[in-house]
This record gives C-alpha cells, structure tokens and sequence, in this order.
C-alpha cells in the first residue's frame, strides 16, 4: 500500500449515524479532506475541510438531530466524548449548565499506513519519543501507526493505553489499525495515570503508547516507565519545546525547570547574573518531535541539550524532515554554539561568547532616557538600533539600581542579552558605557583597537580550547583594559605582567593559580573621563533610586520598532 492512504477509514460507518437530511451533503463532499463534522443547536451545520469550511444544510440544527446520533454513537464518557463501534470516529458532546447536549463535533479517524516514514528511525531506536503539535496535524495518526509498527513490523509487546478509545476505536475489539498491539481501555479520564502504572506492572509490556499527556500525575507516571526500562512513545499538549518547558505541568517530561542562585565566581564564569534558571533534571523523553503539519516535522534527538539552549537564549535548533511524493527529506540540525561549560573549555574554533550578531546591535533602554540613548548613538560610530523591549534586545542598558529587577533578569536571560549598568541617567554615561561596549576609545587609532582586540580574541580561542596559558603582545594601558573586558566576558582570568613599556596581559585558564598576580598593577582601570558633556544630560533623570515599580523600564515596544 503507498505510504499515506487509508487503510480502513469506515467513512460509511460516519455518515449513517448523521441525520437522513445531511448525508447526501457530506457524501458529496471529498472525502480525504473531510476533518469533522459539526452540529450546534440553533445553527447550520458545518463540514470542516482541511482547507476551508463547508456549509452541509441552511437549516438549523434541532435538538431532535442531535438526538438521533447519539443514539447511533457508543455512550458519552465523563470526557464528553463517544465513538462507533469498531471504527476511529470520536464523537464529542457541548453541554449547557443543566448537562443537555447541545453541541456535538463528529471527528473523522482514519488508520493511515506510511505516517511514520519520517519518524521510523526514531521509533526503531527503542529510545522515548514525544510528539507535540497543535489539535488536528495528526498526533494520534501517528501514535496509532508507531503502536502497528512497534508490534508487527518490529515484533515488540506493545501495550496501548487509550482513554477515550481515540488509538484503538470504540467497543471492546482494538481496531485493525494497531496491528497487534493490546488496547487497556481507561474508565474515567483521571485514571490514565493509574492504567499507565497498571500496564507496566501487570503485562509486561516492551512498549507503551499514550495519548494526550496533561496532568503531572500522568507526567509523574511517564516517568515511572521511564525509568523501568520500557520504551514511552507518547503526545502531550503543546505545539513546542518551548510551550513545554513553560508549562510548570508538563515540564518534568522535558527534565523540569528551576531557578538557581549562583555564586560571585559562578556568575562570573557563566557572565550572567546570579540569578538563572536551569534544567533541574534528565528528561523522560529522549527525544522531541514538533510536528508542523501533517507532512512535516522538526526533530529534537538530544532533548536536554536542547532544553538547555532554549534556556539560554541560544539557537535551539532541530533537524527538519518533510514527506513529499513519497520520499523523506532531511534538513540536517543547525549549528549551534553550546555555552561554555563549566572549567571554560570548549570545542577548537567555537566563537568567543561576546562576539556580535551580524547586522545593526539591537539596544533596549530600561529606566533610562531612550532619547539620550538614541542622541549618544548618532554620535559615536557604530551600527546599533534601539527597540523597545529588553526581550527584542542584545544590549540592554540601565541604571545601576534596577540591574537586578527579577523581571529584567529573566527577560535578558531568556534571549541572552548583555545588562550595562550605569550610576545614573546621562549622555556621559550612556556614551562611557557605550565606548566599552564597542571598543571604541578616544585618541587612540582604530587601527591599534582593532589589533588589539583580534590579539586577544586569538588568544582567548586559544586557552578555551587547549587549556593553556598565553601571553599577548605588550599594549598601552587603555588598549589592556579593553583585552582584559573581553577575557572576562569569555570566563577566563588575566593579569598584567611586566615594566612599561613591555607591560602585557597573560590569559590563563579559569581557575588557574595566578603566580604572577602578585606584579599586576591595578593600572588596567582607567581613570572616569571627565563629565565634558553634561549640558546633554537629562536633568529630570539624575537619580540612582529605587523606583515604584521595578518594570517601569519594561515599557510596549514602540510603532518604530519594527524597523529593528
């Protein structure tokens, strides 16, 4: 059979149970595009396509109609749902106050062979596997083709547990759509998690497959089976890895999320603030599969080594497959830049952590003046854009007093973006922090901070990967200070070493005894500049205090913003 046709949709079966008036009008209908048929009381009724909605009859829907299907349909659970006998069909009941139905959607089953090509390698691996995506792409389709394959194609003991009969059809007999894999139906809804233990203690099972994952007792449970050494292919609720790690629910099944406080010299090494969250935990599932459409998805296989990017901000990333004329197509996962671990090493060649994004630096401005941030920026030479929200930002710049507001912590973590922190609210400031920022040092030729800063970011590379100490070349002051920033920035250590005017950093590995530190002179801080532009400075804007609100810089984004 070609990959992604019916293998026994019982179409018919659907459409009898449909009042006499409306099944010539869905007969007439295409039938692979058919999704669900909808009858609310008082209104006509509708056929939703998968491009489009179908109006099956100007009439109104009567309560006499809605009736007669559920005379036709299994009987209505306590999850408001119901199916016909022996099919894939899910009838699903809307109840006013006083329990009468009111509302019914007639949802199309269909056992479809072929689903999994994309995902087979997945499922043969015997690791855990979770799908997410949105209602309708084809979660149980696929669920119900990995559970026929588990046990036919690969011969496993397959255990299915179906609460509302959506993998294995309504009626005591499994559908043929599950091959050979046993069905334990679930008698309320709030029993999965018990039924999930149930089959694990009771029948042996090699693999297990759940629908619908909501609850943290059905996450608690997945666990469980986890950790017994049974393979879990399950669905959960959630069109994304990120929908999951933010859901304090479900997030367990992705390792969980904590927040940790760090200390001086942690924080440092990372180059965050003290505050961060964290995975807390290994993940239940191996791997995570986002489903876009029906005919493609974006595969995660290393699910806690992406939960810990998207916690940093970095670039998640994922391997994209897509089914089309009856071929798979992998796009190979991005490159991705891991965080330096602890110890500071990293692979040969990774970039230095404060290396700049390609195009214009996007800066927010949180309790300080946009106007003087954006006036500071016309005057110095470089490319830079400011946006509105700290969370579209890779530069945000506040005073020194609202540096720690939780809500600015998290919203400049969870994108990765740099916190400059001023004393107070003026273009001296601003244009003092920005020079850092930028390298950008007044009376010394651009030429010489250019090969400065390329000195050190070699050297940097360097220590990072092989673990070694290096020397640079003897700099001026200012040009020592500037290379000194950009070590830290990267987690490792450096003291000056030397007379002038042979006076030069040393990089050594974090950590590392510093012999020589007893020689470094503290001369790599410069002097303050002098305040040679406060005829520029915000007068209203000069005080370092706490204000009312601490998310009072956590302003909309402006109407320009878009430009960023």
């Amino acid at each position: 059979m070609a990959p992604g046709t019916p293998a026994n949709n019982d179409f018919a079966l659907l459409v009898a149970v449909l009042p006499p008036s409306l099944q010539e009008a869905v007969r007439q209908l295409p039938e692979a595009e058919l999704l669900e048929v909808v009858m609310d009381l008082g209104r006509p009724p509708e056929a939703r396509l998968v491009h489009g909605v179908a109006r099956l009859s100007e009439a109104p829907v009567t309560q006499e109609a809605l009736q007669a299907v559920l005379a036709h349909v299994g009987e209505v659970g306590g999850d408001n749902r119901a199916g016909i006998e022996r099919t894939l069909h899910r009838v699903s009941a809307i109840r006013n106050r006083q329990g009468r139905v009111v509302g019914l959607t007639l949802r199309v089953g269909r056992a479809i062979q072929g689903t999994i090509d994309m995902l087979r390698d997945l499922v043969e691996s015997g690791r855990n596997l979770l799908l997410l995506g949105r209602p309708g792409v084809g979660k149980t389709t696929k669920l119900r083709e990995v559970a026929r394959v588990l046990a036919d194609a690969l011969g496993k003991r397959v255990m299915v547990v179906d609460t509302s009969n959506e993998i294995g059809g309504d009626g005591d007999i499994p559908h043929p759509g599950i091959g050979g894999a046993r069905r334990m139906q679930v008698s309320r809804p709030d029993r999965q998690h018990d039924v999930m233990i149930e089959a694990v203690e009771n029948h042996m099972p090699e693999a297990i497959v759940v629908d619908e994952i909501g609850t943290a007792a059905e996450a608690a449970a997945a666990r469980t089976i986890a950790e017994r050494g049974v393979q879990l292919v399950a669905t959960a609720h959630g069109n994304t890895l990120e929908n999951l790690v933010l859901n304090p629910t479900l997030s367990d099944l992705v390792g969980g999320v904590q927040t940790v406080t760090l200390s001086d010299d942690e924080a440092r090494r990372r180059g965050t603030q003290k505050t961060v969250t964290e995975r807390k935990g290994t993940p239940t599932f191996d791997i995570v599969v986002e489903m876009v459409n029906r005919d493609e998805v974006r595969v995660h296989r290393d699910t806690g080594g992406a939960v810990d990017r998207l916690l940093t901000g970095a670039e998640v990333g994922g391997e994209k497959r897509r089914q089309q004329d009856g071929a798979v197509h992998v796009e190979a996962a991005l490159e991705v830049v891991e965080a330096t671990p602890p110890g500071g090493r990293v692979p040969k060649g990774t970039p230095a952590l404060g290396a700049p994004r390609p195009g214009p630096t996007r800066i927010a401005a949180h309790a300080v003046s946009r106007e003087l941030l954006e006036r500071v920026l016309r005057d110095l030479p470089v490319e830079a854009v400011v946006v509105g929200r700290p969370e579209n930002a890779e530069v945000v710049l506040t005073l020194r007093s609202r540096a720690n507001s939780p809500r600015l912590r998290r919203a400049a973590e969870r994108v990765g973006a740099r916190v400059l922190a001023i004393k107070r609210n003026s273009a001296t400031e601003i244009r003092r922090a920005l020079r850092m920022e930028f390298h950008l040092l007044e009376g010394v030729d651009p030429a010489d901070v250019h090969a400065a800063v390329a000195d050190a970011e070699e050297a940097i590379q360097r220590v990072l990967s092989e673990g070694i100490s290096l020397p640079l070349a003897p700099r001026p002051s200012r040009l020592r200070k500037l290379q000194h920033t950009l070590v830290v920035k990267n987690h490792l250590e450096a003291v000056s070493v030397g007379s002038e005017p042979v006076r030069h950093l040393v990089i050594y590995p974090l950590g590392t005894v510093l012999t020589e530190a007893s020689d470094a002179a503290p001369e790599y801080v410069d002097a303050p500049e002098p305040d040679d532009d406060l005829e520029d400075d915000d007068p209203s804007a000069v005080d370092d205090g706490p204000a009312d609100d601490e998310d009072a810089g956590l302003e909309a984004a402006s109407p320009d913003e878009g430009a960023s």
